[in-house]
Formats: C-alpha cells, sequence, structure tokens
C-alpha cells in the first residue's frame, strides 16, 4: 500500500472529522478510506484513532502523527512546486479558524478582497467564540483576539489592537443614571463576556490610577453580538470590542460609559502551528491578514 496516500487519508479524516467525509473528498470507499488508516496502525503498532459508531477521536500517538504527518505531507507538497516551477501560482484549500463576531463583521470585505486577488485559493472558515485546538482540529491557522495567549507550540503574529469600551443604551442610562466614576457600576446590572479571561471582572485605568470592579451580573453571554444587542435592550451596562461598538454607537443604540476610563485592550492575534511547514497560500493569507486587520478596528 503507497503509505504517502495512507497519510494524506489519514490527515483527511482528521481534518473532516469523518471517513465518510473523507472518502467524498477524495474520490474513495469509506471503507477504502478505513483499510488504508487501519494499514497506518498496523505498520505503527499503535493505534491513531479512537472510534465508536458516532464519535472519532485522536489518541495521544495520533496527535504526534498527525503534526508530522501534516508537516511531512505539506513539505512535500512545497517541493513539487518549486522544483516544478509553480512556487508563485497558489492554489488549494486554506482552513481557518474565527470568533464568530469578528467573522460576521470584520472578516466578510477582507476574505472577498484576498479571494479576488488568489482565485485559486479556496477557504474553508469554521467560526467559533470557545478557543479550538489549531493542530487536533487541522486549522491551517486561526484568529483569536485575547489580552494575552498562553504559551504554546504555536507561531503567533499580532494583528492589531482591539479596544474594549463600556456601553449601555440610552434608555438604560436614562432610567438608572450615567456612573461617573468607577466604583458607581456596583450599583448596576452587568452583562459580561463569559468567554473573557476574567468574566465579570472590569479593570479600568484613568487619571485616578487602575480600579478593578466586579459588579453584580445581570446575564452571562457568550457572543459579543448577542451581548450588544442585549445591552441596546437597555438589560445593562457591558463591555464590547470596538469593531462591533462604533457602528451602534454611530447610531445611538449605545452610549459610551465612563469613556474617560480605559479597559484592557485585546490584541487581534494571528496563529498557527509552529511545527509545520507554512505553505506559500497559508503564508499569503496570514500576511495579507496582518495588514489589514489593523485598519478594521
Amino acid at each position: 500500500m503507497d503509505k504517502l496516500a495512507a497519510m494524506h487519508a489519514f490527515r483527511r479524516v482528521v481534518e473532516r472529522g469523518s471517513f465518510s467525509k473523507a472518502a467524498e473528498e477524495l474520490g474513495l470507499s469509506p471503507a477504502g478510506i478505513g483499510k488504508q488508516v487501519r494499514w497506518l496502525e498496523q505498520g505503527l503498532h499503535a493505534a491513531l484513532l479512537l472510534r465508536t459508531t458516532r464519535t472519532m477521536s485522536l489518541t495521544d500517538t495520533g496527535r504526534a502523527y498527525f503534526q508530522e504527518c501534516c508537516r511531512l505531507l505539506d513539505e512535500l507538497e512545497e517541493l513539487e512546486r518549486s522544483t516544478s516551477g509553480e512556487q508563485a501560482a497558489m492554489k488549494g484549500r486554506v482552513r481557518i479558524n474565527a470568533p464568530m463576531s469578528l467573522s460576521l463583521v470584520v472578516l466578510p470585505p477582507l476574505l472577498a478582497r484576498f479571494m479576488d486577488q488568489y482565485p485559486e485559493i479556496d477557504v474553508e472558515l469554521t467560526m467559533a467564540d470557545r478557543l479550538l485546538d489549531v493542530v487536533a482540529e487541522g486549522f491551517d491557522l486561526s484568529l483569536r483576539v485575547r489580552t494575552t495567549l498562553p504559551d504554546s507550540s504555536l507561531v503567533v503574529r499580532s494583528a492589531g489592537k482591539v479596544e474594549q469600551w463600556l456601553c449601555a443604551s440610552p434608555s438604560y442610562l436614562r432610567e438608572h443614571g450615567a456612573p461617573q466614576e468607577p466604583h458607581d457600576l456596583l450599583a448596576h446590572r452587568a452583562l459580561a463576556f463569559r468567554l473573557a479571561e476574567a468574566p465579570g471582572l472590569w479593570r479600568l485605568d484613568g487619571e485616578g490610577g487602575t480600579v478593578e470592579i466586579e459588579p453584580p451580573v445581570r446575564m452571562w453571554l457568550d457572543n459579543s453580538l448577542m451581548l450588544g444587542q442585549m445591552l441596546a435592550a437597555g438589560q445593562g451596562i457591558g463591555s464590547l470590542p470596538s469593531f462591533i461598538a462604533r457602528p451602534m454607537l454611530a447610531h445611538g443604540a449605545l452610549e459610551r460609559v465612563l469613556p474617560d476610563w480605559h479597559l484592557q485592550p485585546r490584541v487581534a492575534y494571528i496563529v498557527y502551528p509552529g511545527n509545520r511547514h507554512l505553505q506559500t497560500k497559508v503564508r499569503a493569507l496570514s500576511d495579507f491578514l496582518a495588514a489589514e486587520l489593523p485598519a478594521m478596528f
């Protein structure tokens, strides 16, 4: 059996999350794909995948093999392109992951321009506000908006600061009064982004120094777009990224709260596996986003 073909089949099974989807993409039968993966496992004397009738997951050996498999296949693809003189002809699929709010508000015009610029590159976007495992899920590139990132083997590029603004609706502020200093927030109800590094805790910097406030939270949400809509409906005070708050402020749906006090900004990060050879098409998208994203915030 062809080991490279079996490695390619195994990679597609992991990236697509099922034997049937991988088989459809490769033009093979699910049974044929399964035979190739079993052949790899027999050669390694170890299980790569844990399979049940409904679920499939990587073993520890499978996760390590998948990373090396991707690295070797990517390097081989790049070698073939450079040898055949097709280095500049970027084509194929790039799998990316990004937060849902960023994907819906910021990315559409950027990805449209990128795809116009590189018509032979296909983009597969997975939107999720929770942090996904870039390596285990087979992403080429991931976007994350965080204050900090934990140490890992991922390569990290900064793509601009994202300001965080405290906001509330005009109707809420008329009814409950606008806070004049940070401690006034304790008398208000808050809406909190549950996936933040410190949910429900606001660290404010101003002329008086740094103040940490933990107001009573009325509602916890894991999506910033929904949080913005609940703020506009008069349900309390909350922190929004500037790219969501700015148009809502411009239309009068929201007002800034304590504008002279500043929350810790977040950073838009571009991350990708560090132990994988970076393909030309992935590097092109990374460079494009690093150049274009800062102007969107």
